[in-house]
């Protein structure tokens, strides 16, 4: 009779165990649900994919390198790139890698840049510029796609350099970090808000006098 009452409260225990398991696993599932669902919100754009060939005895092996730019449409921006044998695996790392270099830029009305600004990185140059509301993207392959994943929707850009899409990508990157807005420029001035914005509407007039 012992023995019975035991088998039983085993089975109970196993029993329980294994509801116990099935709320962990819904948990740990509901978990990767949103930060599937955060990732969702974010914007990829595939700039390039490069076909490489290594020599070996037999034939030839071929890989693929991606370049992919990533935003949330609001500020925020990034790009990676990732080497694979096969084309999904290499996007798979390039974005991966991208939303781990996610940089904040400061925006003007959510739309443009705030000032006149030039960047460079290796043979790459660029030189990018505000524009008024409704001008649109003015810019190249891979500069259009940082600004549309950077969800800039008016800018002027030029490339002076080098086509090579990963050095004009990270001078487009470097004259996006030294973007500053004028509530940066106070901060570090020790001045208000208004004081500098003041400022720069008077360098305005007498540059267009």
């Amino acid at each position: 009779m012992a023995t019975e009452q035991q088998g039983e409260q085993q089975r109970e225990g196993r029993g329980r165990g294994g509801e116990r398991g099935g709320r962990d696993n819904r948990g740990r599932g509901e978990g990767r649900g949103r930060r599937e669902e955060k990732d969702s919100d974010l914007i990829d754009k595939l700039v390039h994919i490069n076909r490489v060939a290594k020599v070996v005895k037999g034939g030839r092996r071929f890989g693929f390198a991606a370049l992919v730019v990533v935003g949330d449409g609001n500020g925020k921006v990034g790009f990676g790139h990732g080497k694979a044998r096969e084309v999904p695996e290499a996007i798979r790392k390039a974005t991966e890698a991208a939303k781990r270099a996610l940089v904040k830029i400061p925006l003007k009305d959510g739309r443009t840049l705030h000032h006149d600004v030039r960047g460079h990185h290796g043979a790459g140059k660029v030189l990018v510029r505000p524009a008024p509301a409704g001008t649109g993207i003015i810019a190249g392959g891979p500069m259009r796609a940082v600004f549309e994943a950077l969800g800039v929707s008016d800018v002027v850009s030029k490339s002076l350099g080098t086509s090579n899409p990963y050095n004009m990508v990270r001078a487009t990157f470097d004259a996006l970090k030294n973007q500053q807005s004028p509530r940066m420029v106070a901060a570090r001035r020790g001045r208000s808000v208004s004081e500098i914005l003041a400022r720069r509407e008077d360098q305005t007039a007498e540059a267009s006098a």
